[in-house]
């Protein structure tokens, strides 16, 4: 993919392509001309992406991550003070995020489950200081997503695609609101145990493509979702590794794309043993990576960081 006016539009965007690598199951790889894909798989490359949360359409948009929690795997504890969490999401806001993402819960690998009284709680000191801030609402819990879209979260941010709560699905559809639906195998638990495919990048999609179906035949308008391959979530180092380079596969589904690889832990598996606070230099890699894959949204926690290099990343290839 390329800027300029050669070739297709990507996602109705700024990049552009005039090939496509066709993937399928137990066979070789194939390249063939764009123009010649039926009408009904390159419509989803080249549409343009709706408007969603506030977000930006002509660059990819920030949202930056604000955990109030003890134990999340980079800043756990960090925003424990209510007054210092609201200091942070207003400071992201002003170095450049698009959106702020919000969790009381930790999903990393190994966690264990919080309930929802608990994660309420860490919640409700902290969102009447969100007002004037276009922000969204990480969670898992249908209960809890009430509470924050009444608080004026503008998206839910679901890691479990709106399937560990038996009533968010219904929940969303019935708010009309946007949501992020992930990717993951198995549960923040137990999810790196071993965890297998067939073939990561393919059975990924296929996964996402089922689950957006099934939100869509819910009544979740198929604009208002956004999907994210789940790097880190029940995937070993090869498969995060066959889904970032083959992220640009992800635009068949025909929706926003997210990516969430800040600080996480295959950046120390690539680049040397380095803890979380650490692997700025391999977040920002990361970024400027979907950002060449017209991926619509990042998700980080330095957010000044990744706003400058995408800002001089866009000067140098598509301004």
């Amino acid at each position: 993919m390329r800027s300029g006016s050669g070739g297709l539009p990507l996602a109705g965007g700024p990049l552009r392509f005039a090939e496509v690598e066709v993937l399928a199951r137990n066979t070789p790889p194939r390249v063939i001309a764009a123009a010649s894909l039926p009408d009904a798989v390159l419509a989803p490359l080249v549409a343009p992406r709706a408007a969603i949360a506030r977000l930006p359409v002509d660059r990819t948009a920030i949202m930056g991550i604000l955990n109030v929690t003890p134990d999340s795997f980079s800043d756990g504890g960090r925003h424990a003070d209510p007054a210092v969490a609201v200091a942070s999401a207003r400071a992201m806001a002003a170095a450049g995020a698009d959106i702020i993402d919000i969790g009381a819960e930790s999903t990393r690998p190994r966690a264990a489950a919080v309930d929802t009284a608990t994660e309420a709680e860490r919640l409700a000191a902290v969102l009447p200081g969100l007002v004037g801030l276009n922000w969204s609402i990480d969670t898992r819990k249908a209960a809890i997503m009430v509470e924050a879209l009444d608080a004026g979260a503008a998206l839910v941010n679901d890691v479990s695609a709106l399937g560990h709560d038996s009533n968010a699905l219904a929940l969303v559809a019935a708010r009309g609101c946007p949501v992020v639906l992930m990717h993951a195998q198995g549960s923040p638990e137990t999810m790196q145990d071993a965890p297998r495919y067939d073939d990561a990048l393919l059975d990924v999609y296929d996964w996402l493509a089922a689950r957006i179906d099934a939100c869509v035949a819910a009544g979740i308008d198929r604009d208002r979702i956004i999907a994210d391959p789940g790097i880190g979530f029940g995937k070993g180092l090869d498969h995060n590794l066959a889904l970032l380079r083959g992220l640009s596969l992800f635009h068949g589904l025909g929706v926003p794309l997210l990516l969430g690889a800040s600080r996480k832990a295959l950046i120390g598996r690539m680049a040397g043993d380095v803890p979380p606070d650490a692997r700025l230099p391999g977040s920002l890699a990361l970024a400027l990576h979907a950002a060449a894959q017209g991926v619509q949204i990042v998700r980080v926690h330095d957010v000044a960081e990744t706003a400058q290099a995408l800002a001089v990343w866009r000067g140098a290839n598509l301004d």
